[in-house]
Order: structure tokens, then C-alpha cells, then sequence
């Protein structure tokens, strides 16, 4: 993602953001299978060629929305006591009571701090990301990945309960949504201030 200063006014800059995709790898196209157009559709992998051009365009004008609605979250009214209530709520999740979230607290500070990575705005987070930025060593058997996988999905179902992601239909991936964007940008913004400036905007 890249964002040009295309103009200047007595306002403000005018931006413009725009992406490359170098690797289509990671990527899926609702479509037939190639060379056989009367197959049924599936998410397949996206081409490299001019086939797919159209669902490539979607994917950068979608991830560019994300990328400028992360900068716009910055210029929120919403104040940090407003979010750290909503967060200190125990949530309802599929008739399961969700407990509340302590942004502050260690674990918690960790997975904010995860799911709001700029690299995971382009195509989202999946359980495997989490489980690589939560654990500092690959697990040493498959049933230690299988109980890593099982906590990650724990807290997932926690982040979503609480409307800070929703999942990409289709897929095993998930993205956050306005409202955790804000939310994230308020704790972790205020995280990395320093008490003069906490104190100068509560001025």
C-alpha cells in the first residue's frame, strides 16, 4: 500500500492510496475452474494474468478503503472512556456469556496489539497469525499445535463477540471492523503517548 500527496490546499493535503500485488498467491476469485467454464463456481486461486482483473481490482480498492479508513480512525471523537466501557462489558455469544476485555491487562494488550498490524489490513489475520505473533517457538508436537490452535479460536470468538472483527465469508480469515478500528487506535494511541500529551489533549 502507498499513499501519494497528490495536492495541496489551504484545508489540507488531498492523498490518494493505492496498492501493488506483486504475489497473487494468497488471494481467491469466485469462478470455474480454468479451461473448463461450465464447472460449477468456487473461490479459487487468483491468476497472475488479465483473467482475474477484475476481482484483483476489487481486492486493492478494499484493501485501500481499510488502509485510509485506519488513517481517518485517528481524527475520531470517540473518547477512550467511551471504549474502555463497551470493552468492560461481558458480551453474549451465541448464548454463551463472553467475559469482559481488559485492553490494559497483558494478554489482552497482546491480542489488540496483533490484530491491528498494517500487514493484516490487506487480506486479514487467520488463526495461524496469531498463533505466530502469540508464541515465540513453533509448537513441538501436534498436540501442543492443536491446543494453540484451540486458544487462538477462544480468542477470536472473544474479539468478535465484542464487534472488534468479523470474519470474511468464505474464508478462514477475519478483519476489523470500524468499531475495533477505533478501538484499537484509542488504546494503543494512548499506550504510546507520553503523560504530557495524554494531558495536553484532555486539556
Amino acid at each position: 500500500m502507498k499513499l501519494y500527496d497528490k495536492a495541496v490546499t489551504i484545508v489540507g493535503n488531498v492523498l490518494r492510496a493505492e496498492g501493488t500485488i506483486n504475489d497473487v498467491s494468497d488471494f481467491r476469485v469466485y469462478r470455474p475452474k480454468e479451461g473448463d467454464p461450465h464447472s460449477g463456481l468456487a473461490w479459487r486461486p487468483l491468476r497472475r494474468g488479465i483473467a482475474d482483473l477484475q476481482r484483483r481490482a476489487e481486492v486493492g480498492r478494499q484493501a485501500a478503503a481499510r488502509y485510509l479508513d485506519a488513517l481517518a480512525s485517528a481524527e475520531h471523537d470517540t473518547t477512550l472512556d467511551d471504549v474502555l466501557r463497551r470493552l468492560g462489558q461481558p458480551q453474549s455469544w451465541h448464548g454463551r456469556r463472553v467475559r469482559a476485555l481488559s485492553p490494559f491487562a497483558p494478554d489482552d494488550r497482546q491480542l489488540l496489539q496483533a490484530i491491528s498490524r498494517g500487514e493484516f489490513t490487506l487480506n486479514g489475520i487467520r488463526n495461524r497469525d496469531l498463533q505466530r505473533l502469540c508464541f515465540a517457538r513453533p509448537p513441538a508436537t501436534p498436540a501442543e499445535a492443536q491446543r494453540r490452535s484451540a486458544w487462538v479460536s477462544r480468542k477470536l470468538r472473544l474479539l468478535r463477540a465484542h464487534g472488534l472483527l468479523y470474519k470474511i465469508a468464505g474464508t478462514h480469515r477475519y478483519q476489523l471492523t470500524k468499531a475495533g478500528r477505533i478501538a484499537t487506535t484509542a488504546i494503543l494511541t494512548a499506550l504510546r503517548s507520553s503523560l504530557r500529551k495524554l494531558t495536553d489533549a484532555a486539556a
